[in-house]
């Protein structure tokens, strides 16, 4: 039986912040959910149930505006488990293929569940509704210290598109750490997920990223809405933690319908201030009360050759760079960055008029 995590809204941390880009201004302590991930993190690697061990990476930031993180891991690009196959979007669950139920079940850290007591709303049978489970394993493959999968309800086979439930916990999640560099995140099919098997990434980056504090503008900004106004162009929500089910909702409201068009879409999620235009002060960009979510509506990429430097998908597009070979780590300007992202991005008039119909679709809901 697996370690059971439970929590409730009051575990929530909100007053997280940044002083010089890579530390919080003061040292929170670190909660029991980070704690518990690490520490069992740490125990799987010490027991060898990883593809390689994961020591401190090489780690540069590229010289330019964007901010970018170059990290050097060669061991994920040569070990890591070979992509599925994916035709579609909306491509449906394949048991004969690699799935979260074929796992080593060592490699469960601990179930996630939300204590809900008071709660008094009723599902649509007229029943209390069944606390929904999040597995949470280690990532076999990891990007970074800490990195893990959570996988909801594994049994019950969910595709790779994402569910209110799913992001919903990944946000919760964001709120339950007292570290500013915890991130969570997402790729559709066609987005370079590699398993169709309904998942969420969560891993552990100690420096700044842009997105964190990124200028937006307001789109329906009563359901958290927002356009990054930085490259790479996409969409953000934002939410503290009394709004988190308005905003899940929201999201899921955008990626269905992308969803529903076959658009591929990476989403990320991290601590963030409030969302600002350009004129906001330095001191509200320090705030990391709340959780910024970027929704990228991007090119699909079904087969595609792989980019010998990097892949363009969740941690790439929030400016956190894997690379896979010590050359282009050593080489690659924010020039190049830039030039390979901007290959998997949607055209602006495409991006513009999906803008269009986002905003009329979820003031009509």
């Amino acid at each position: 039986m697996p370690l059971q995590f439970a929590y409730n809204h009051d575990d929530f941390v909100t007053d997280v912040c940044r002083s010089d880009g890579d530390s919080p201004a003061t040292a929170s302590p670190s909660t029991k959910f980070d704690t518990t991930i690490q520490a069992g993190w740490t125990d799987r690697m010490d027991k060898g149930l990883f593809r390689y061990h994961l020591g401190d990476l090489l780690t540069r930031i590229l010289p330019g505006p964007r901010g970018f993180v170059a990290q050097l891991n060669i061991q994920r690009g040569l070990e890591r488990r070979k992509p599925q196959e994916i035709l579609s979007v909306q491509q449906e669950f394949n048991a004969g293929q690699f799935n979260f139920n074929k796992i080593n079940p060592d490699e469960i850290l601990f179930e996630m569940i939300k204590d809900t007591e008071g709660d008094t709303v009723l599902s649509d049978n007229g029943q209390f509704p069944q606390p929904s489970r999040m597995v949470v394993l280690v990532n076999v493959s990891p990007l970074e210290f800490g990195h893990c999968l959570f996988v909801p309800e594994p049994s019950r086979c969910f595709p790779q598109i994402l569910t209110e439930f799913a992001i919903r916990t990944g946000i919760e999640s964001v709120l339950l750490s007292s570290d500013p560099g915890y991130r969570v995140g997402f790729n559709s099919l066609g987005a370079f997920a590699s398993v169709n098997h309904l998942h969420l990434h969560g891993y552990y980056l100690s420096h700044e990223l842009k997105i964190e504090s990124m200028p937006v503008k307001p789109l329906v900004p009563e359901k958290g809405f927002y356009l990054m106004l930085d490259f790479p162009g996409g969409f953000l929500f934002y939410t503290e933690s009394e709004d988190v089910e308005k905003v899940s909702r929201a999201i899921c409201q955008v990626t269905d319908f992308l969803v529903g068009d076959n658009i591929a879409h990476n989403v990320f999620l991290t601590r963030g201030c409030p969302p600002h235009n350009r004129t906001h002060s330095e001191e509200g960009c320090c705030s990391r009360k709340g959780v910024r979510i970027a929704v990228w509506p991007r090119m699909s990429c079904f087969g595609a050759k792989e980019e010998s430097a990097f892949n363009v998908a969740l941690c790439e597009l929030a400016g956190h760079l894997p690379f896979k070979n010590k050359k282009d780590y050593e080489l690659t300007t924010e020039r190049d960055v830039i030039d390979i992202i901007q290959k998997y991005l949607l055209p602006d008039d495409e991006f513009h008029r999906l803008e269009q119909q986002l905003m009329s679709h979820l003031i009509s809901l």
